[in-house]
């Protein structure tokens, strides 16, 4: 038999192999780290995105041909214009811009056995126990009662503290130890530390009442945590009611292995994808159709609100672009004839637990990204499926330009499973189908992606753009 009538993915090391090529790699990938270090919430992903993309050209004015669009400082749409008629739509590249993390309660703040802790509720898929006794860091956006911004950043830097959230010891975690992980670690216990220290200047009395009445003093240890917040931020325990406040791993993306061929770092669900669409998008020509990223916020917690992939931000753009680009071409026609990628990530055949995995179809880390025809659990539900022209139109997209593929399923079929932003790019009739790098330890704190596979994508999407 002809060997050549066979499907075999090779990795992408073996395309990627001169020394140009790694050279080209590695400052890809420079980018990246520095960008997943410092972008660990959604607001600081849109800043990042769109100061590239004005340093770049884009503007407020769609007439002027290349336009980009914040909204609420969590979602953004940017546009490049092409030389083909905006009849034909657009290609369009849409990733999301959350990852799972814990959020600041409303009231976060309690006092209890002598430290103080931030109460909170988890954001997305987690593990909780993955969250327990590990450095973590503050991100997040604080209005003062005097209408002022404070942007909170506290745990990045080598000089600052970090928090965490205290493990049982196992000396006394018999009982916790028989429980399922589900029941063993419970959301209400996720609080983490923020302070212990009681303040020098106890007033007199209150040691005096204390004493007599063999209780201890209330909220001392909150207080001092208040006065230092207020001097340092101007804030007041009321501001962290609106407040959003971000619970993420703190520390900086890092390489990893000896051969630095992996980078590992919280969040790349999905901004791994918004990274490379990003650069795919700067990268592209001026010809042929029109180009567009988008990138929304709660894809982790079902697309839903006003920055989600449900809602309508995406129509309001195109019918801005169709007003300025083509006066008689209406916005519906636009999305019908869009060629799009939803861009989200898939997981990779793990080493230790490949029976999780029907090894035919499961993506392996470093043989580039993967294509997704479907998504869904346990018969499809929830899927949004591309038909098979279109499958075979991107791919030879790629192929074009040598950018090795690969084919995955998320898991078994009755194991596995989960969606993405394609079925809500889908209800305005658009063609679309899931593209984006596997990695191991999805949604943990630490997510792990090849440094092949992060470069192959964004040359997937550089092809898509281009064709």
């Amino acid at each position: 038999m002809d060997a050549s009538l066979q499907y075999k993915p090779e990795s992408a090391w073996k395309l990627y192999s001169t020394e140009q090529t790694q050279q080209d790699m590695r400052a890809v990938t420079d980018r990246y780290i520095d960008f997943l270090s410092t972008c660990k919430t959604e607001r600081e992903v849109i800043k990042y995105v769109e100061e590239k993309l004005r340093a770049a050209g884009y503007g407020d004015d769609a007439s002027q041909g290349m336009v980009v669009r914040p909204f609420r400082n969590k979602a953004l749409f940017a546009a490049k214009r092409g030389d083909q008629p905006l009849e034909s739509g657009l290609s369009l590249i849409a990733a999301h811009t959350d990852s799972p993390r814990l959020d600041f309660k409303q009231k976060p703040l309690i006092e209890q056995a002598d430290v103080l802790q931030g109460q909170t509720h988890y954001y997305g898929g987690i593990k909780k126990y993955q969250w327990f006794s590990r450095p973590l860091a503050l991100h997040g956006e604080i209005i003062c009662q005097n209408g002022t911004h404070v942007k909170l950043v506290v745990g990045e830097q080598a000089t600052d503290p970090v928090f965490c959230i205290a493990d049982l010891l196992p000396h006394s975690g018999h009982q916790q130890l028989e429980k399922t992980v589900q029941d063993a670690f419970e959301a209400e216990k996720m609080k983490i530390v923020l302070g212990h220290k009681l303040p020098p200047e106890i007033n007199d009395k209150a040691k005096e009442d204390n004493d007599a009445n063999k209780k201890e003093a209330s909220d001392l240890i909150k207080n001092a945590i208040l006065d230092y917040l207020h001097t340092q931020f101007a804030i007041v325990e009321e501001d962290l009611i609106t407040a959003e406040i971000e619970v993420v791993p703190a520390g900086a993306a890092r390489y990893v292995g000896f051969d630095r061929a992996i980078v590992g770092g919280y969040g790349q669900d999905d901004r791994i994808c918004v990274f490379t669409a990003l650069e795919a998008l700067l990268a592209s020509a001026n010809d042929g159709r029109s180009k567009a990223v988008m990138f929304w916020d709660k894809e982790e917690i079902g697309s839903q609100g006003a920055t989600g992939a449900s809602a309508r931000f995406l129509q309001y753009c195109v019918e801005d672009l169709a007003r300025a680009w083509a006066p008689t071409t209406p916005a519906s026609h636009v999305l019908l004839n869009t060629q799009a990628i939803s861009a989200d990530v898939t997981a990779a055949l793990d080493p230790d637990y490949q029976d999780l995995h029907e090894k035919q179809n499961a993506a392996r880390l470093g043989f580039g990204p993967c294509f997704s025809k479907f998504t869904g659990s346990k018969g499809k539900f929830g899927a949004s499926e591309a038909d098979a022209e279109y499958f075979a139109q991107v791919l030879q997209s790629l192929r074009r330009q040598q950018v090795p593929w690969q084919v995955a399923e998320l898991g078994k079929v009755d194991t596995g499973g989960g969606g993405t932003v394609a079925l809500f790019m889908a209800s305005w009739g658009m063609r679309v189908i899931d593209l984006g790098p596997a990695l191991l330890a999805m949604h943990s704190p630490f997510e792990l992606a090849s440094c092949a596979d992060i470069y192959a994508t964004y040359k997937a999407y550089t092809a898509f753009l281009n064709n």
